[in-house]
């Protein structure tokens, strides 16, 4: 089959603005093995050339205005106007996508870049939206608190100060991040953690039209590290060499194996910035060549950028600047970026026609 698909008639884009919305899975089915039957399309598990879309943390808490963390970009709509891109490119390619893999950003309520898991010098957790540095935790300035010992560090309060301390001289070391303390979000069991309506939509139909899996990849749960990146956490080893985490070597090995690897999602500062730097860094280990296999959508994801109460039309922090930057690196090492309105018989490399 050439050219792209129709979007089917029950997509209505401005449920991708809607906190609410969730689709009816058995209707969506039987929609799904309709439009399967109408336009022919084959089961991908039969495909010769697998193409694999990983769609990064794309949930209510960063898709949605109401969410506790929304990726508005500068411009202030940018997560919904992406959800509403990925959704169409989803429908438009149903039969070149061989899956359509979801990764969910996983916390609880006591995590290293929570302000719950903090306490300043007067014994209060901190406001968040603000960095933590190594020299703040030798200082003693910020601490974490020695109520979570029990549970994080058997008891050791001692041990779990020094893990904080060495936490962030690991960040500041690697130069991807300070220690940035968000507000709580996508935290399991609420609704905030659940996949934007639209895009569960997108999904399900998929999975259906062309009865695929349509995994989804749990991340982030480690109270003592971050995980932006789907396939490993931000810091691997304790202070006194402990393993602290392991990488996501089994997805590693299946992005990379895939003929065609699509990226999009939230947001493009951190989560999906530091997914394609450890893929590029794999792929350096392997074989450079693989860069060339991996297409990024570059109108699918936005940066963080908070507003500054104080200054109308401000930022407290934006960090556009890092997700423009790492898009220039990402090209620079082969990777094709690309936009979801244009059709992938027009893109370069091998899914061009």
């Amino acid at each position: 089959m050439s050219g792209e698909l129709p979007v089917p008639e029950h997509y209505d884009p401005r449920r991708a603005g809607e906190w609410g919305y969730q689709p009816d899975a058995a209707e969506l089915a039987a929609a799904a093995d309709a439009w399967r039957e109408r336009l022919g399309l084959r089961p991908a598990g039969v495909d010769r050339r697998r193409v694999l879309m990983l769609l990064v943390d794309l949930q209510r808490d960063f898709c949605l205005p109401e969410g506790s963390l929304f990726v508005g970009g500068r411009g202030g709509r940018g997560a919904v106007e992406d959800s509403d891109r990925i959704a169409r490119f989803i429908y438009r390619n149903l039969d070149r996508l061989s899956d359509v893999v979801c990764t969910l950003d996983t916390h609880f309520p006591h995590q290293i870049f929570f302000p719950s898991f903090w306490l300043d010098a007067d014994g209060r957790h901190p406001p968040p939206h603000r960095e933590v540095t190594a020299a703040e935790v030798a200082s003693g300035a910020l601490r974490p608190d020695p109520a979570l010992a029990p549970r994080l560090a058997g008891g050791d309060d001692g041990w779990l100060v020094r893990e904080a301390e060495h936490y962030c001289w690991e960040l500041e070391r690697a130069g991807r991040y300070r220690l940035y303390l968000w507000p709580p979000h996508c935290l399991l069991g609420g609704d905030g953690h659940s996949l934007v309506g639209v895009v569960q939509e997108a999904r399900l139909f998929f999975a259906h039209a062309r009865q695929a899996r349509a995994g989804i990849e749990i991340k982030g749960g480690h109270p003592l590290t971050e995980n932006y990146s789907v396939l490993s956490p931000e810091v691997l080893l304790a202070h006194d060499g402990s393993r602290l985490a392991e990488r996501n070597e089994r997805l590693t090995g299946e992005l990379l194996a895939a003929d065609a690897l699509i990226v999009a999602g939230q947001a493009a500062s951190h989560c999906v910035k530091s997914t394609m730097e450890d893929l590029l860094a794999e792929i350096g280990a392997r074989d450079a060549g693989l860069a060339g296999r991996v297409y990024l959508l570059a109108d699918c994801m936005s940066a963080v950028a908070v507003p500054d109460p104080g200054s109308p039309g401000g930022f407290a922090f934006d960090f556009t600047p890092q997700a423009e930057a790492a898009l220039e690196r990402f090209a620079a090492a082969g990777v094709h970026v690309v936009r979801s309105t244009e059709p992938m018989a027009g893109w370069p490399g091998p899914l061009g026609a």
